[in-house]
């Protein structure tokens, strides 16, 4: 038996364009000291990384894929590494060969690394209600005249849409560098791939720092309910949202109101499976809070991080909003008053009975990653996975 275990050195989560990095251990765990015990022999080890996709049959329309047939998908000697997974494979880098012909003695175990640069063409990973794309490092081993046997560790992806391209292309002659750090022999490609993941962060920091208050006035048919504050409209994941009202310029009572963080789904309309199909909608957070005779009111909803920022592809787009809800009274509603010379405790009892109006009204928003040693602490993946072969 030989256990094999492979081990993101990183973390779980990558952004597009960043370098992957995985070790991955081969053990004889046989004692040295056992009489019994032999050297154990791997014909070859690949990997390669491939991303999933499922899709909802009662949600999507995918075009017939015909009788199309994988020659190759009988084959024990072949690494197909989406072989078993649900879904089709959309998306793969090469693989790349980890060894050939490698002998353990008993207690013995040798550790490759592998490396890859996450495809920038790919789609983030998401776990929506119409579509699911997985991404997935797979490792193909196998034993001389034995079936192939495939350890599979998933990770998570963030794609950085809609930043310029020229924080992701600069001239290696014009880059700025600094003359005071050693270079080292045959780095220049880790330190090109950091520069480009720097250059990244930054561009997302840039552009979520970035202040601009935005004021609504909030109406229904009635009349002027609120005046509502929020501070800027692109967020990214772990972020506070946070939002104030004012109630004071109001003309019309608001006994309560919410506010919802919410993503929506939409299957582009060449992929529905119904000619007029609503959004799926989901909810991330909520806030409530009852504002009678309240001057002003605020609220913070935290963006979790464990969330896919908004994206598009050719069948699927999410989008970000807040979501609020207003109940607003149809009569005025007096105030409680206490006389000055009224010293016993005064408790205001609020009306048993109140007609009124409720209007809702969505706010879209934009939400981008964070960065990816962040958003890895609250990963449900490992980035670490075993098997026995």
């Amino acid at each position: 038996m030989i256990e094999v275990v492979a081990s993101m050195a990183r973390g779980p989560v990558f952004l597009t364009g960043e370098p992957l990095e995985c070790l991955i251990t081969f053990t004889n765990p046989m004692s040295h000291l056992s009489t019994s015990a032999s050297s154990e022999m791997l014909a070859w080890a690949s990997a390669q990384i491939h991303c999933q996709f499922h899709a909802s049959e009662s949600r999507v329309a995918l075009p017939s894929q015909g009788n199309k047939q994988d020659v190759q998908a009988e084959s024990d000697t072949v690494l197909i590494p989406s072989r078993g997974e649900r879904g089709q494979c959309i998306l793969d880098t090469p693989p790349k060969i980890l060894f050939c012909d490698l002998r353990l003695d008993p207690g013995e175990s040798k550790t490759y690394s592998y490396s890859e640069v996450v495809p920038t063409d790919g789609p983030p990973s998401f776990r929506g209600q119409a579509v699911k794309y997985v991404y997935k490092l797979t490792i193909g081993c196998q034993r001389v005249n034995s079936p192939i046997k495939l350890l599979r560790v998933p990770f998570r992806v963030l794609v950085l849409h809609g930043m310029p391209e020229s924080c992701f292309v600069q001239d290696e002659e014009v880059a700025p560098s600094n003359p005071f750090l050693e270079e080292e022999e045959g780095g220049g490609s880790n330190r090109r791939d950091s520069r480009v993941l720097e250059r990244a962060l930054d561009m997302l920091m840039i552009t979520t720092s970035r202040r601009s208050p935005n004021l609504f006035n909030i109406t229904n048919s009635r009349g002027k309910v609120a005046k509502f504050c929020i501070f800027k409209c692109v967020y990214r994941l772990g972020e506070d949202i946070v939002g104030t009202f004012n109630f004071s310029e109001g003309d019309i009572p608001c006994l309560q109101y919410s506010v919802s963080l919410q993503s929506e789904e939409e299957v582009n309309s060449a992929y529905q499976r119904r000619p007029v199909q609503p959004l799926s909608v989901t909810s991330h957070g909520r806030h409530l809070e009852s504002c009678l005779h309240t001057a002003s009111s605020h609220f913070s909803l935290p963006i979790p991080l464990n969330v896919t920022p908004g994206f598009s592809t050719d069948i699927i787009t999410l989008r970000w909003r807040l979501h609020f809800e207003f109940v607003t009274s149809r009569e005025p509603v007096e105030s409680p008053t206490v006389l000055q010379n009224q010293s016993e405790v005064t408790i205001w009892t609020g009306a048993e009975h109140v007609d009124v109006d409720t209007f809702s009204w969505d706010l879209p928003i934009r939400v981008l990653p964070t960065n990816p040693a962040l958003a890895s602490y609250v990963s449900h993946f490992t980035g670490t996975n075993s098997i026995n072969i």
